[in-house]
Order: C-alpha cells, then structure tokens, then sequence
C-alpha cells in the first residue's frame, strides 16, 4: 500500500566552538581528556599548567565540536600572564557556547571570569564530584546563578567520568547547525611537536617544586620522523630564567634532566605511537616572561 507521507530527512550536521574557562587547578585539561576520550591535555596537580589556546576536535557523523582549552584566570604578573589572558579572551569571542569551569572546593563565585561571558550562550560545570555528595553542590549553584544567569549547570566528575555523558550531550545541542570545518580524523590542528613540549612540560611540573616549572618554557628544536626501522629524533630546549635554576634542572651528574628525558619519553612514544630518541638541553634566557620578542619567538603569539 502506499502512502503521501514525507520521509524524515537525516538530522542536520552541527559545528561550532565551545570555550572551556575557569581558575587554575579546576580541571579545565582533566574535563578535555574525559571528552577527547583519550589524554591529549597535560595534568598536573600544580595550577597555571596550560598556556596557551589549545584548540581539539571532536567529530561524529552527525557533529564537529571544537573545543578551546584556555589558561586558568589569573591576575597577570608577568607579560606571559596578559598575552594568556588574552587568549582567554579571544576564546570566549569565539565560542558559540562557553564552559566556566569551578569545582566542589571554591566558596565564592569568580565575579571577575564571569564578566567575560558576557550574553554568551554558557553553562556553569562544577567539577570534582567525586569529594563531596552531589547535593551539597546546589549552595554553590545558587550562588553563582545570582552571579550570572548561565543556561544549565551540571556537577561532574571528570576524572571519574560522572555526569560527562550529559555534559557532551548538551554541548552539542547547544552547537549551530553547519559542515564540518576540519577533517572528521582529526584530533587537533597542533602539530605532534607541541604535545611533545607538552609532554616535556608536563614531566618538569611533576618532578620538581617551587617556582622551577612556572621559570621554564619547552621548545621543540629539532624533530625528524624516522620509519620503520628508524626512531623519531628529538632536541627539545629547555628554557629557563636564571642560571640557578639551570643547575637545578639538570641535577647532580645530570641525574635530574636524565629522569625528566626518561618519563618523557616515555609517554611521548605512547602518545606518536613510535620509539624516540630524545636529548634535552637547558638554556638561560632571563626574564623570558616579560621579553616581548622572546615570547613571539616561543609562539605566544596571536596564533598562540
């Protein structure tokens, strides 16, 4: 038998940017590796890790997320401090929906980072519900909502993955209708030279204290792919601010630089899939957080 009823079209293709921002230490990388599905964010326990706008793809047939990582809010100190909050900035203008970001610790809202959401389509994560009861988050939602008058909020744990189906859910039906603007394989415009300064990075905030992590920057001098019966070659420059920290970082009979090249490795061979041949080198550049050439020559840029 036949009938005049219209077939339903497929449901339309979405894409668009999602801004993710909040203080140091909420979670901010931890939530975009719980998305990615995968560690593509350096985590460390140490605030202020992510420095620059980290742009990730997430893609299915029916929707491209774009995901802006940002710095955590600071108040500036250094010119690395306002060419970061910069970035912030420019990634909430860009965003069709933005995250603010605060956990189940904070106790006031942030009146300052809500400024920049502005008429921003936004929702309001309170993140680490793994160390209190679900609950005891409602005072904390209350007060940020007389602060601002976010779309959802929702409690999650991002480390353990609870509530994060919602969280993706929402994100996308929040996204404009459009095509996809990057090839649907692909997991970040970055090339594999900037996690691999991640990586380095990341080692250095985990196996030393104090001001040593926050003094140094990470470039990638020199990266040859090899092939199947070759490794990748690295040199990677670590860049610090005083000679003192230098003797720090490479350690008593270069015991200290020799570990973080180890851990390193390690996990960058995880991350390219290929065993590599890293050699680091530490170099003196005094006060490179406030040398305008120096931080356009390490990429903090307008592209950054």
């Amino acid at each position: 038998m036949e009938t005049n009823q219209p077939v339903d079209p497929s449901p339309a293709h979405k894409c668009g940017y999602v801004a993710i921002i909040g203080k140091p230490n909420a979670g901010k990388s931890t939530l975009i590796n719980a998305l990615m599905g995968q560690k593509m964010s350096i985590v460390t326990d140490k605030p202020q890790t992510t420095r620059h706008r980290i742009l990730y793809l997430l893609s299915e047939d029916d929707y491209q997320l774009i995901v802006l990582d940002t710095p955590g809010l600071v108040e500036p100190r250094y010119h690395l401090h306002e060419i970061m909050m910069k970035n912030v900035q420019r990634a909430v203008e860009d965003a069709d929906l933005v995250i603010f970001l605060t956990d189940t610790r904070t106790k006031i809202p942030d009146e300052e980072g809500l400024k920049l959401l502005g008429n921003k389509p936004s929702m309001l994560i309170i993140n680490k519900l793994d160390l209190i009861d679900e609950r005891q988050t409602l005072p904390l939602a209350e007060a940020y909502l007389r602060k601002h008058p976010f779309n959802e909020i929702i409690p999650v744990s991002a480390l353990k993955g609870t509530n994060m189906d919602v969280v993706l859910k929402l994100m996308i039906e929040y996204l404009p209708e459009g095509p996809a603007l990057y090839p649907k394989d692909m997991l970040s415009e970055h090339p594999n030279r900037f996690f691999v300064s991640e990586i380095i990075r990341e080692k250095i905030f985990e196996l030393f204290s104090n001001e040593i992590p926050y003094s140094t920057q990470v470039n990638i001098a020199n990266y040859k792919e090899g092939d199947s019966h070759r490794k990748d070659v690295i040199d990677a420059e670590i860049v610090v601010d005083k000679k003192s920290q230098k003797g720090i970082l490479i350690g008593k009979n270069g015991d200290a630089i020799k570990k973080v090249g180890q851990e390193a490795r390690e996990d960058i061979e995880a991350f390219i899939g290929r065993p590599v041949y890293l050699q680091l080198f530490v170099k003196v550049r005094e006060d490179w957080r406030n040398s305008t050439g120096l931080l356009n020559s390490f990429g903090y840029g307008k592209s950054s």
